[in-house]
């Protein structure tokens, strides 16, 4: 039986033999690892991620499954800190001549990742030269499309694949006067809810967000059917510009500037910062990554519901599908790699992609199912209809055919981007600068970022 990983994006971090015994330079981030291939002995295989308890675990247990299926290759799967600081590791490793197998990488590195020619070997290519079998029209294609070049190549190995959805407390809607089986919809019912919870003391803080730049910047935008930035969201090109200072995008900061002012809504901090906020039953609404349903099941002391990310219904068109987080798996390169390493690499690749393993995840996690086989056992086991609520992130990634606008983003040093953001924003909330010079100076700045990622990668 297949073991289920609950709750942590993993990166492989695959180390040959006995061939980096060289010294990193200090402060690299992270512990070479030295390992003697013995002939007979299985290729080792080592795996960087970035996803901390309960999803590590569960994702240590995948590559645990995989071990113990066959006796050639052995994965070593090593926690190398969040997605920014396994990023970095992995930079470092690479530059230091050392790079592991596999990285997992977040999605908002995809860019950054396929401007770094020589560094990765693309995921296509890696099966093919492995002699192992493939097929990418298995993944749905919001996942497939994010991780492929232009003319439809697969890049990277997607694994998983999230989208932020509403969680919502349900015993703090019944304190409220709430109807617990009616969630807010619209941005309006959503503030009146938040209103109602403060006004009672159902819940000491009535809406909060973790990765807020993900929920209520590039997925408003997809789900508004705006643009993000020019060029399709940088999928046509490194000479994008950002687009983040538009009316709607101004009025929805200053949405949450009222909100945060009347003291519906609680800026519960950067990244993934405001996740604990929920499940301690400190805030009732909160939007967050469909990988958070692990931890909430793991530490909510209260009955819970999902729903979709709201809209403002006054908005032509909307709402559209929102679009994808999470991670994928990257193949890193090493001047003294081997045919056999990534003849591994690919076995485990391999391995992941089945049904099997994308259902079992995604029952474990509430990552998305992936791909089409893994969904359809999903729907075969009854685990949807026993889980109401578990469907929704797939039902909001396909409810709508893909737009230019919400087909995802490929922006250069998007990271870098996402700090911006979160700089102009709270000095927004700490009453600094209006709504309109916050978005202003982030789409500024974000511009800056983007040229300068394009000179350093321009052909």
């Amino acid at each position: 039986m297949i073991r289920v990983l609950t709750g942590i994006v993993v990166v492989l971090a695959l180390v040959s033999g006995a061939t980096f015994a060289r010294s990193v330079p200090a402060g690299a981030g992270f512990s070479p690892t030295l390992v003697a291939q013995v002939p007979g002995a299985r290729v080792t295989v080592d795996f960087w991620y970035g996803l901390t308890r309960p999803l590590g675990d569960i994702l240590e247990g995948i590559a645990s499954d995989f071990n113990n299926s066959q006796t050639k290759y052995r994965v070593n799967p090593a926690f190398k800190g969040a997605y920014p600081e396994t990023m970095q590791a992995a930079i470092a490793a690479f530059r230091a001549g050392n790079a592991p197998h596999i990285v997992q990488m977040f999605e908002v590195g995809t860019a950054t990742m396929m401007g770094a020619q020589g560094a990765v070997k693309p995921v296509y290519q890696l099966f093919k030269e492995a002699g192992v079998s493939f097929d990418p029209s298995i993944y749905l294609p919001a996942v497939r499309g994010y991780y492929s070049s232009p003319d439809g190549k697969m890049i990277s190995m997607p694994f998983n694949s999230s989208t932020p959805i509403t969680f919502y407390n349900k015993d703090a809607f019944r304190r409220a006067g709430l109807d617990p089986e009616k969630p807010p919809q619209t941005w309006a019912e959503l503030r009146a809810a938040a209103t109602r919870i403060r006004q009672t003391n159902a819940a000491p803080c009535g809406f909060t967000m973790a990765w807020p730049t993900w929920t209520n910047l590039e997925n408003f935008s997809a789900i508004h059917d705006v643009p993000l930035a020019t060029k399709m969201n940088g999928f046509e090109g490194m000479d994008t510009e950002m687009q983040t200072n538009s009316p709607l995008h101004v009025r929805h900061l200053q949405t949450l500037m009222d909100m945060h002012r009347e003291g519906t809504f609680k800026y519960g901090g950067r990244d993934s910062a405001g996740d604990a906020l929920f499940p301690s039953g400190e805030c009732a609404i909160i939007h967050a990554s469909s990988g958070m349903r692990a931890r909430v099941i793991r530490e909510a002391r209260f009955s819970w519901g999902v729903t979709y990310l709201p809209y403002h219904d006054d908005v032509k068109g909307a709402p559209k599908n929102s679009i994808i987080g999470g991670a994928s798996f990257w193949v890193m390169t090493s001047p003294r790699r081997t045919a056999d390493e990534y003849k591994a690499v690919a076995e485990f690749f391999k391995f992941i992609s089945q049904p099997e393993i994308v259902a079992k995840w995604h029952m474990e996690t509430g990552f998305v199912p992936i791909t089409f086989p893994g969904m359809t056992l999903v729907q075969a086991l009854g685990y949807w209809q026993a889980n109401p609520g578990a469907d929704i992130p797939f039902k909001q990634l396909t409810r709508s055919r893909p737009t230019r606008n919400t087909m995802g983003l490929r922006l250069g040093n998007m990271p870098e981007i996402r700090v911006i953001f979160y700089e102009e924003w709270e000095k927004a909330f700490q009453g600094t600068q209006t709504a309109k010079q916050a978005m202003d100076a982030a789409t500024r700045r974000g511009n800056e970022v983007l040229r300068r990622f394009e000179r350093a990668n321009a052909p």
